[in-house]
């Protein structure tokens, strides 16, 4: 998954939590009580709270259905503007085409190669107080497979 597809996920996460949270307290609902008419294991709901896992689609509808709100609601489709974790289509189609074929290249080389490459950008940067300190290390030929 790319950084940016990545980061999305992560702000919608929290924006749905938030909002799941908020109706469960309007509701004056625990989350265990929430999670039991949901079907889902407490701790799962509430890492979904929390912000740090997506529901499955039935999982969400049976949410919207508990805490009595619309998908909408709950995903923050209901704003005036966009949802804060939506960012506009303009801005995701900027997206560094050279950046995302570079990335492709690196994961098909070995850790080794992996390091060489690091080695190498750092070298590139414009002065060494920009550039951490590296101390070399010792090369590893079990190291080879791809990353």
């Amino acid at each position: 998954m790319a950084r940016e597809e990545l980061e999305v996920l992560v702000t919608m996460n929290q924006h749905l939590g938030e909002r799941a949270r908020a109706a469960r307290v309007r509701l004056e609902l625990t989350q265990a009580q929430v999670a039991l008419r949901i079907g889902l294991a407490t701790e799962v709901y509430g890492r979904i709270e929390r912000g740090h896992m997506t529901p499955s689609l039935p999982a969400l509808m049976r949410m919207c259905r508990v805490l009595e709100l619309e998908a909408n609601a709950l995903l923050g489709f209901d704003l005036a503007a966009p949802p804060p974790w939506l960012k506009p289509v303009a801005e995701r189609t900027r997206v560094r085409p050279a950046f995302d074929s570079f990335l492709q290249v690196v994961e098909r080389l070995t850790r080794r190669q992996v390091r060489a490459l690091a080695d190498l950008a750092q070298c590139m940067l414009p002065s060494v107080e920009t550039r951490p300190e590296r101390t070399p290390r010792p090369v590893d030929a079990s190291e080879d497979p791809p990353v």
